[in-house]
């Protein structure tokens, strides 16, 4: 599916860089650290938007678990399929692609779940990064294993989890 063809764009600072977000006039399509570039917001900004960054700032702050900002759908129903997964695995806990490969009931799909993964276009907002390696170590994240890590050890001093380290 090609992208919309209005998309507004805002930057919210956070612990870990600059969040580049970007909707549509109602859903949130994509959330991205902007590792360089242009830091131009849009002059108009949808609800969704700002819905978005005041989320991830209470997130950050400790104060927020989980997303309801509406997500602009523009993958394959296999990726959406995954997508969901990932919403379900809880603050301060992680998974692995075959653990959800099996609760997708399709234990074979370990790689294209991890695809589907990887292309997942809406960073911490849909916590790609509760993904590990099946021995527990660290594995790929597009913001960086650094962020991952961070991310981690957010969510399980949110829950109350925290360990003095995860890896």
């Amino acid at each position: 599916m090609s992208a919309p063809s209005a998309l507004f764009v805002l930057h919210v600072p956070s612990p870990l860089g600059t969040l580049q977000l970007t909707s549509t006039e109602n859903t949130l399509f994509k959330a991205c650290f902007l590792e360089n570039g242009p830091e131009t917001d849009s002059s108009t900004l949808p609800a969704c938007l700002t819905q978005a960054a005041k989320q991830l700032e209470e997130y950050f702050a400790g104060q927020r678990h989980s997303f309801d900002v509406p997500l602009h759908a523009q993958g394959t129903a296999f990726q959406q399929q995954v997508w969901q997964a990932l919403q379900q695995i809880p603050l301060g806990r992680t998974d692995h692609y075959l653990g959800l490969a099996k609760r997708m009931n399709n234990p074979g799909a370990v790689r294209a779940v991890g695809v589907a993964n990887g292309a997942n276009p809406w960073m911490i907002l849909v916590p790609c990064h509760r993904v590990i390696g099946a021995q527990g170590q660290l594995t790929g994240y597009a913001g960086g294993l650094r962020r991952k890590q961070w991310l981690l050890e957010h969510e399980a001093k949110m829950a109350g989890t925290y360990q003095t380290t995860l890896f």
